[in-house]
């Protein structure tokens, strides 16, 4: 005869439920295990603050120096002695009398005074004068052409009489130039004559020529003479 059952006393018809449970029991177990940390209790140990107690402050002991007075100030000099010294020379006083008049003083007529005139040396240049200094020969035309016939008579004139083979003679060869300075004054003569060249022969010789140029009209601004100043350039090749 078999023994009879309850059904509801069956264990087995719930386990893959109770496995279940179990297993996730253990992987909670398990997790909190390896998680679990513990410290030292003087890690944690953070003290405790005593707000009884009184801070006692070391105050250093010092010695106060004693510093020996300022010596007393030296005693007040003695006065000189002033002499006094009696004046044995006289200074006459200047009066300064008043330049004022009063009605009573005549009134004297002055005289007519002279202007005398003085005669200035202007120096006007070549290039702005108003009536340029004429050559002879030159007498025709404005002053543009009178300017242009005044440079071709002086360089024919240098041309003729300068002496080409003294540059030879003095030792010099190819291309020479000399540079003349001269003045053609109020009367129309030539003066104040200076020359820069190579050699001091040749500056001898082109103011010998400048020298020799014949008296000139003189040129006028405004109306009046004037002294004008005058450049040229003497150029030449020496033969060899």
């Amino acid at each position: 005869m078999e023994p009879k059952k309850n059904p509801k006393a069956n264990v087995g018809r719930n386990s893959s439920l109770y496995f279940a449970i179990g297993l996730a029991l253990m992987l909670f177990l398990t997790n909190y295990a390896i998680n679990y940390k513990t410290y030292d209790k003087s890690d944690i140990d953070i003290g405790q603050l005593n707000l009884d107690e009184e801070l006692e402050e070391e105050i250093p002991i010092t010695e106060q120096l004693k510093t020996p007075p300022p010596p007393p100030p030296p005693p007040p000099a003695a006065p000189e002695v002033i002499e006094i010294v009696e004046d044995e020379v006289e200074v006459e006083e200047t009066v300064i009398e008043s330049s004022e008049t009063d009605q009573e003083e005549e009134i004297v007529e002055v005289e007519e005074v002279e202007v005398v005139e003085v005669d200035e040396d202007i120096e006007v240049p070549f290039a702005v004068i108003e009536n340029v200094p004429v050559f002879p020969g030159c007498e025709k035309g404005d002053n543009n052409a009178k300017k242009a016939c005044m440079s071709k008579k002086i360089q024919d004139f240098v041309n003729k009489k300068f002496n080409t083979d003294l540059a030879g003679d003095l030792g010099l060869s190819g291309r020479q130039r000399i540079n003349v300075i001269f003045k053609i004054d109020k009367t129309g003569k030539v003066v104040g004559v200076r020359a820069r060249a190579p050699h001091p022969g040749l500056e001898k010789e082109a103011a010998r020529v400048i020298n020799l140029l014949p008296q000139m009209k003189p040129g006028k601004q405004r109306g009046k003479p004037v002294t004008v100043p005058y450049s040229l350039p003497i150029i030449f090749q020496v033969q060899d």
